[in-house]
């Protein structure tokens, strides 16, 4: 039973591998590298502001988003497979530029595919983020 357990977790591990990639790219505030995962014409919306469409925008939302903050950590806590892609929850940690920190829970559902992902869209209360700066 414990070696079906192990090459069950290491499967579900191997299957969500590119999410990791995908949340790695965040952390790192790599917004090409965030761009990869999207697909050709995507949807992108963070919380209650309005969607971006299309990627020559989404990168450049993301790319001033970036800017705005010293540093983002993510804790993903689980993966869960949906009818249209993938949803994760978690929590998210935002340094500001004055190297406060913001701990929110989140929750991404991302529609499409590995790499083809044509909704990205975020739920998290970051309303209090640039209330410190």
């Amino acid at each position: 039973m414990c070696a079906y357990l192990f090459i069950l977790r290491l499967w579900v591990l191997l299957a969500h591998q590119w999410i990791y990639q995908l949340f790695e790219s965040i952390d790192s505030k790599d917004a090409k590298k965030f761009m990869t995962f999207l697909a050709p014409s995507s949807v992108f919306r963070f919380g209650n502001i309005p969607p971006v469409e299309g990627n020559e925008n989404i990168e450049n939302f993301i790319s001033h988003f970036f800017a705005s903050i010293e540093a983002i950590s993510h804790e993903l806590v689980d993966i869960f497979d949906v009818p249209e892609g993938k949803l994760c929850h978690g929590f998210v940690s935002y340094t500001r530029k004055n190297n406060t920190i913001l701990t929110v829970p989140f929750a991404n559902l991302l529609k499409g595919s590995e790499r083809n992902i044509t909704e990205y869209l975020i739920f998290a209360d970051t309303s209090k983020l640039y209330d410190d700066q």
